[in-house]
């Protein structure tokens, strides 16, 4: 034997020492987990809460700040989201809603949260991912908030004011957009088909490569791949995932007409989400129609140095040229100066909803 091969050999052996402590130490959590799950459902509670957002924030935070390795600390979250998401399966395995089929980007957002153990649940549009929550066929759901570079997204919107869900948790996917086909050649593409959003993200890509080509508007991009299975002539907007899954080409990658594409997603279900020490609050509110409304309404965050990360207008339903507001305040709604805060705002507003408080991402 070699040097190198016995210093290799002592290596692996050390290796295999090390998996036998880290598979050790798994299994240990998983008893914890298990334990937790007993002393939830005592007494044959059935309305216990598993999926807690705020403490695996707060574990998630505690393993990138204590990270001292050679991994990246978001490389190391990723292991530890894993590790969580087969302990919660223990607990009580999550459904989660998402806009699909399978291979859409929100199913990507799924398992980014959720992580592999969870159960993903396809269904055809967003508002039946708020129904499928609504009616308890889903534990939570996964819909689209807004991009990056095509601004909100309508239906969530539409959704979020009449729900009776809550927002509690966030999710920010960088979105790379591929061209997929059966065909192997541009020239041989007549239509591309993909969810309205990433046809707007890809608009400038289209018109300089293929503008020729018809454009047509589907449900999602997952559904494009699987149109674009059936006709060699069609290309669809979808991702890396959805080429492998639906046997497709790669004709291009990366044709997103900005680079940091990214599309911010939400998590809503029934329970409110305790302090996970660093928070979001989400809500939407409406004013009269007069002058000094809106400066009024936001003065009560600037007044107590609540800083505010979003706010986007949109025309009302109910009334010809008036408009509500999405607002985004960081803290949560238990907090005493945020919780003074929305109690004026909410005194000053001809419509006020209060969307939930979820953790800031750590991921």
């Amino acid at each position: 034997m070699t040097t190198e091969q016995m210093q290799l050999t002592e290596i692996r052996a050390q290796i295999d020492a090390i998996d036998a402590q880290i598979q050790d130490l798994i299994g240990q959590r998983a008893a914890c987990a298990q334990k937790v799950a007993d002393i939830k459902t005592q007494g044959g509670n059935v309305d216990a809460v598993f999926y807690r957002p705020e403490r695996e924030a707060q574990v998630l935070r505690a393993v990138k700040a204590r990270n001292t390795s050679l991994l990246p600390d978001e490389e190391m979250a990723k292991l530890f989201r894993e590790i969580m998401s087969a302990c919660l399966a223990i607990e009580q395995p999550t459904t989660v809603a998402y806009l699909g089929p399978e291979g859409s980007y929100s199913h990507a957002s799924v398992i980014k949260q959720f992580g592999s153990s969870a159960h993903p649940i396809a269904v055809s549009t967003i508002e039946k991912v708020f129904e499928a929550v609504e009616k308890d066929e889903a534990s939570y759901g996964m819909v689209p908030v807004e991009n990056s570079s095509e601004g909100v997204v309508k239906s969530t919107q539409n959704v979020l004011v009449t729900t009776n869900l809550k927002v509690s948790g966030e999710v920010a996917l960088e979105i790379h957009h591929c061209l997929l086909s059966k065909s192997k050649a541009l020239e041989n593409i007549h239509k591309i088909v993909a969810h309205q959003q990433a046809l707007g993200q890809c608009e400038q890509w289209i018109r300089n490569n293929l503008p020729w080509a018809e454009v047509e508007a589907v449900a999602s991009n997952a559904l494009a791949a699987k149109m674009a299975q059936t006709d060699s002539s069609i290309a669809a907007i979808a991702s890396e995932q959805s080429a492998q899954l639906y046997q497709l080409n790669i004709l291009e990658s990366h044709i997103e007409d900005q680079s940091d594409n990214t599309t911010k997603f939400w998590v809503v279900g029934r329970d409110a989400t305790q302090s996970s020490g660093e928070d979001k609050t989400a809500m939407i509110v409406s004013m009269k129609n007069q002058s000094g409304a809106l400066l009024d309404i936001l003065s009560c965050f600037s007044s107590r140095g609540i800083n505010m990360t979003r706010i986007i207008s949109r025309p009302s339903l109910d009334t010809t040229w008036d408009y509500q507001f999405f607002i985004d305040v960081l803290g949560h709604q238990q907090d005493e100066n945020l919780k003074q805060a929305l109690e004026e705002v909410k005194s000053k507003s001809a419509f006020f909803k209060l969307l939930g408080s979820f953790p800031v991402s750590p991921l």
